[in-house]
């Protein structure tokens, strides 16, 4: 870590990465960056229109120039995306240049969550009840082995802000 303090919030889609960044942010009198709001500041397309216009791939690729652009960063929480860490060397540069935490839910307790936001989000949008649990235990299969290689992983229903807020403290040295 170059002692930039920058903590990377992972997880899967739902977890609650934004809330938990943005009120880590204001405990610690730090910038939160939202990396989906900022890939959209930068394309000036919402993150639908990227996918349905461009597809994944090319999604992931601005997502990952963007997130090695954000390096240069202090004192920031930066909330990314619930793919980011598992394409190309993400993780890698995440744990390079910060502190990653991962915020942990069940499939069962994605599914609860994602079941009203699924228009809003493009790899959901058009799976049935049925699907989305499905579509939810084989991504997070998968990705849970880049999401388990985080430095703290805290338990994402039961999220106590103010001791994951300890943790980080702690873990920088601040």
């Amino acid at each position: 870590m170059l002692g930039s303090n920058i903590v990377y919030i992972i997880g899967f889609m739902g977890s609650g990465k934004s809330t938990a960044g943005k009120k880590l942010a204001s405990l610690l009198g730090w910038s939160f960056i939202d990396l989906d709001k900022r890939i959209e500041e930068h394309t000036g397309r919402t993150i639908s229109e990227i996918f349905s216009q461009h597809g994944e791939i090319y999604f992931r690729n601005v997502e990952s120039e963007i997130l090695k652009i954000l390096k240069s960063q202090t004192n920031t929480i930066i909330s990314t995306g619930g793919g980011t860490p598992c394409y190309g060397d993400n993780m890698d540069h995440m744990l390079k240049t910060g502190l990653t935490v991962y915020l942990k839910l069940t499939p069962g307790q994605l599914k609860s969550r994602l079941s009203e936001s699924t228009g809003e989000r493009p790899l959901i949008n058009d799976l049935s009840n049925d699907g989305l649990l499905s579509f939810i235990e084989e991504k997070l299969a998968y990705r849970e082995k880049c999401y388990n290689r985080a430095e703290i992983i805290v338990e994402g229903i039961t999220l106590d802000i103010n001791l994951l807020n300890s943790l980080i403290k702690s873990s920088l040295n601040i």
